[in-house]
């Protein structure tokens, strides 16, 4: 890979995220590369600004933070192709980003890359819209919406928890009508975020497949549904008199949603590029590490395994 015009967020806020990204600045600066830096953050987003100020294709974004971080950064890169390098510094739990002792010597990181001794993974991601009426009418009434771990579509108010009546369909055809406090249709990647938090499976995240979650319904036979990558799943939001129906991307508000009106969620064309630096990268190392699975309680010896 060539590194002629490099992009650096780091986490809004967070120092030591900011002085990580300067000295990458530097260092880059050094190997005669274009630095284009700034915060990322709710408040902060740099995105629109570095493509359109880029002066030539950018060859690699550099991503230091949380998986909020990178998840606002796949959703402006991914559309343009543009590959991430994520890395967990100030970030919590860091289900998407490089560990920080693989990356803290930075100088050899970037001869790596420039040698091309990395690997590439590319992960799926959903696009949504809203629409008015039936499936007939196939007429944006916004815009198109895209998330690396998942829609949600539920409701709020500044004062009050409200109960939400959805009716989802699954290619045209009536699959259930949930009350509860909202529905989660998630990627593979998003498995292990909100999904997992509201009892969805855990779906390998080089699979391409939509996740499909109600949160805390109130029939106990709305259950889970994986469902394959190539369906259109229709979400209608049901006597919502006070208009409070929200479609979510990545947990930020995308939009409201009216009676009448049906939310269309289906695998986008765009897929988000991951810069692997991890030699022997296992997803099962990172379930272990980051859901902190302990096993039984009482730890015994599997002196099989090696016979």
């Amino acid at each position: 890979m060539e590194l002629k015009q490099v992009i650096i967020a780091h986490k809004a806020a967070d120092a030591q995220s900011r002085q990580w990204a300067e000295k990458c600045a530097r260092q880059l600066e050094s190997l005669n590369c274009r630095i284009l830096m700034g915060p990322s953050g709710p408040k902060d987003n740099p995105y629109p600004v570095f493509l359109a100020s880029a002066s030539q294709p950018i060859d690699l974004a550099i991503v230091l933070g949380g998986d909020g971080t990178v998840l606002t950064a796949a959703r402006h890169l991914a559309p343009h192709n543009i590959p991430i390098l994520a890395v967990n510094v100030g970030g919590h739990l860091g289900f998407l980003t490089e560990a920080f002792e693989e990356f803290k010597n930075s100088e050899q990181v970037w001869q790596r890359i420039l040698a091309d001794r990395y690997a590439i993974q590319r992960r799926m991601m959903l696009q949504a819209a809203i629409y008015e009426g039936d499936r007939t009418n196939t007429q944006l009434m916004s815009d198109k919406y895209l998330a690396l771990n998942e829609m949600c579509i539920k409701p709020a108010s500044a004062d009050r928890t409200i109960t939400s009546i959805l009716e989802m369909d699954i290619d045209g055809e009536v699959v259930d009508q949930y009350q509860g406090d909202g529905l989660i249709i998630a990627t593979p990647t998003g498995s292990t975020g909100y999904t997992v938090s509201a009892s969805g499976p855990i779906v390998h995240d080089g699979m391409k497949a939509i996740i499909v979650t109600p949160i805390c319904p109130m029939s106990l036979s709305s259950r889970p549904l994986i469902l394959p990558a190539g369906s259109v799943v229709s979400v209608w939001p049901l006597a919502d008199y006070e208009l409070n129906t929200k479609l979510w991307t990545d947990s930020i508000l995308g939009a409201s949603i009216w009676p009448g009106q049906r939310v269309d969620v289906r695998m986008s064309e765009h897929q988000a590029k991951f810069i692997i630096l991890e030699e022997n990268y296992s997803y099962y190392h990172t379930l272990r590490e980051k859901l902190q699975w302990a096993g039984a309680r009482v730890h015994y010896d599997n002196n099989h395994r090696n016979n």
